[in-house]
């Protein structure tokens, strides 16, 4: 793949901390778990947890420049400045996943022999580390990236409700399922990491609400992860460029088999035929 612009630069981190993310998630089923192979799962998760959010913050971001800003944004939007900003997100993304790795451990349950993978806190500060950890994933997304986001995307279409394009009702189109991907999938997890802090100081901490939350946690952290998989159809599948990209790709390494395929029937037909033609005798 070869990097042209800051999109190429930010599709390919988008996908990147996707994978990062989806990677981890069939190792924590991994019942032999130690304590390096809890310390690496929980980095993967965390980095690819904070990196995704990121990138997909900073597509909306060069998106709003390329349309709304599209002239005087020519010389921001250079390969350039989208990895120097990609190498931040990553500086930034290790930096809050940090803890999450520090405090990692390895643990059994009473009532299951098998070790488990999870988070051991110091005795003296466990509610300021998972304040700590929910106040984090808060902010950064219901506080940082959702309302950037919903600002570039806002202003987006406002440029293109004003523009005499044959293509703006797909643009439109594509812009909505963005931003409603990412409220439907990140915001409920937000909500409830939110409600999980309130317990921890003494508010809704009854049985049973600990026992919904729980299970709200449970549910909407599955569908948060799945956002990492609606990712590339958004930004790759659903894009005109991207589709003629694969299509190219595809004819090309059709053509390049059909080619080998000929060439091998060729090779077979001459080595028959000189197999089969009778060597003059000679006395």
């Amino acid at each position: 793949m070869k990097l042209k612009t800051m999109t190429d630069v930010c599709l390919l981190n988008l996908a990147s901390s996707d994978l990062l993310l989806a990677a981890s998630l069939p190792l924590w089923a991994t019942s032999s778990q130690t304590l390096v192979s809890c310390k690496v799962i929980t980095g993967l998760y965390q980095l690819g947890l904070y990196s995704g959010t990121l990138f997909v913050t900073f597509m909306s971001v060069d998106r709003y420049l390329a349309i709304v800003h599209a002239v005087r944004a020519l010389r921001v939007r250079s390969l350039h400045y989208g990895i120097i900003i990609s190498i931040i997100i990553w500086i930034i993304s290790i930096a809050m996943a940090m803890p999450a790795v520090i405090f990692a451990n390895v643990e059994t349950d009473d009532n299951d022999a098998s070790p488990k993978c999870g988070q051991r806190y110091p005795e003296s500060s466990v509610d300021f580390w998972k304040e700590f950890r929910n106040f984090s994933e808060n902010i950064l997304t219901l506080f940082v990236c959702l309302p950037i986001m919903l600002f570039c995307y806002v202003k987006i279409l406002i440029v293109l409700s004003k523009a005499r394009n044959s293509n703006k009702d797909k643009a439109v189109k594509l812009i909505l399922i963005i931003v409603c991907m990412f409220v439907v999938c990140w915001v409920p997890y937000n909500l409830t990491v939110f409600l999980q802090t309130l317990q921890l100081h003494g508010f809704l901490y009854t049985c049973l609400a600990h026992q919904n939350i729980n299970t709200a946690l449970f549910v909407s952290q599955i569908i948060a992860l799945s956002h990492c998989c609606v990712n590339p159809i958004i930004y790759a599948f659903v894009g005109q460029k991207f589709r003629k990209s694969v299509s190219s790709l595809l004819l090309r390494c059709i053509h390049k088999r059909d080619q080998r395929r000929a060439n091998a029937t060729h090779k077979d037909t001459t080595e028959k035929e000189t197999t089969n033609t009778p060597m003059r005798s000679e006395y």
